[in-house]
């Protein structure tokens, strides 16, 4: 497992990023899991940055485990902000059009649409989001 500690603000997400696509590319992952793993990542780090210690700046503590059999990433992402289980939120009903629907919550749902497994918990007064994505 390897891990990042950065200060949780918006001008780190092209670090957190980098943390995590760097070891992706060098295993010739495909554009489209690239992607999808980009969008993922601004999204938690960004949420992370702009609503967990609003309105301080606090740490948010990025893991990654990367496994052969079968090829797949798994990412942690920890912080100690406010408590937030992002898998509560209900999804929005994108059938309707986009001047019928409530603002906000499609890039959670994006996000869980993007990977094969995430869980939330918040423990030791920490909330500790993982997803796991194969490739």
């Amino acid at each position: 497992m390897e891990q990042l500690t950065i200060e949780a603000k918006v001008e780190n997400l092209s670090t957190v990023t980098k943390f995590i696509i760097e070891s992706l590319e060098e295993l010739n992952c495909k554009p489209k899991i690239l992607m999808q793993m980009e969008l993922v990542i601004e999204e938690l780090f960004v949420n992370v940055a702009s609503y967990a210690y609003k309105p301080n700046i606090g740490t948010c503590t990025v893991q990654k485990i990367l496994e052969d059999n079968p090829r797949s990433i798994t990412v942690t992402f920890i912080d100690s902000g406010v408590p937030y289980n992002p898998l509560k939120k209900e999804d929005p009903d994108t059938s309707l059009g986009v001047e019928e629907r409530e603002i906000g919550g499609l890039g959670i749902f994006f996000f869980k649409k993007n990977v094969d497994d995430i869980t939330y918990e918040h423990k030791d007064g920490q909330n500790v989001l993982t997803f796991k994505k194969l490739f």
